[in-house]
């Protein structure tokens, strides 16, 4: 029971065996525990903004986003342009109006995701 005690508050002088093999412990569940097990992977940014908008040079020029097909899959052909234009705002958090968005598929003509081109 001591011992227990002494682990959890970590009572031991930084010299010691006992020190080391904690020290020991902590940095094998460290490095040897898969990411799995935290669930912690890492997630792609699902709407980006493609360099060379608008900037102080060019203050009105077009903005363009990448968004994620996966965003726009569910969502009805009619609605997208609204969905897409909420997508963007939502990341950038400034009023913009969508020019328009353009479906990027891959040869198979699957929906890889949508390119929105949108002005201040």
């Amino acid at each position: 029971m001591m011992g227990l005690r002494r682990l959890i508050f970590w009572d031991f002088p930084r010299t010691s065996w006992q020190y080391d093999i904690v020290v020991a412990l902590i940095v094998a569940f460290i490095f040897i525990t898969p990411r799995e097990v935290f669930r912690d992977q890492p997630r792609p940014v699902r709407v980006v903004q493609i360099p060379g908008g608008p900037s102080a040079v060019r203050p009105n020029a077009e903005a363009v986003f990448w968004i994620d097909a996966a965003l726009l899959k569910d969502v009805a052909e009619a609605d997208r342009d609204r969905v897409a234009v909420e997508l963007v705002q939502k990341r950038t958090g400034k009023k913009m109006r969508l020019k328009r968005l353009e479906r990027v598929a891959d040869p198979d003509e699957e929906a890889q995701g949508f390119m929105a081109f949108l002005e201040p």
